[in-house]
């Protein structure tokens, strides 16, 4: 089976999954993996027109991974996990997403300049 995307984990992201238990954080890598093979929304699921999410359930906690697509490379299509949340309902607030949308602005713009200064 072939893979359709990468993921890269900003740092909050590892904050949190080392701030978790063990389990958790096994199960959470692993939904993780399994949504760059297969399309599930169970695993991956869109938002709104820019943010998805790695959606993991363990142990009635809902671990929630907010993300956003990067095209830019031709050959090699990313998902950027931007920040994780731990939540007892199905529902995001809208200021989680903001945030997503805020991580987002400024990884194009750093990319952006890397880009234009030859990095």
């Amino acid at each position: 089976m072939k893979q359709k995307f990468n993921v890269i984990l900003l740092g909050e992201v590892w904050n949190l999954l080392d701030a978790i238990d063990e389990k958790s954080k096994d199960k959470i890598l692993y939904n993780i993996d399994k949504a760059k093979y297969i399309n599930d929304p169970e695993l991956f699921k869109k938002l709104d027109e820019l943010i998805w999410e790695f959606r993991t359930k363990y142990k009635n906690n809902y671990y929630r991974l907010l993300s956003f697509w990067d095209k830019t490379d031709k050959t090699d299509t990313l998902v950027v996990t931007t920040h994780g949340i731990i939540k007892k309902t199905d529902k995001i607030p809208k200021t989680e997403i903001e945030k997503a949308k805020a991580i987002m602005r400024q990884y194009f713009e750093q990319k952006s300049k890397n880009e234009s200064h030859g990095k």
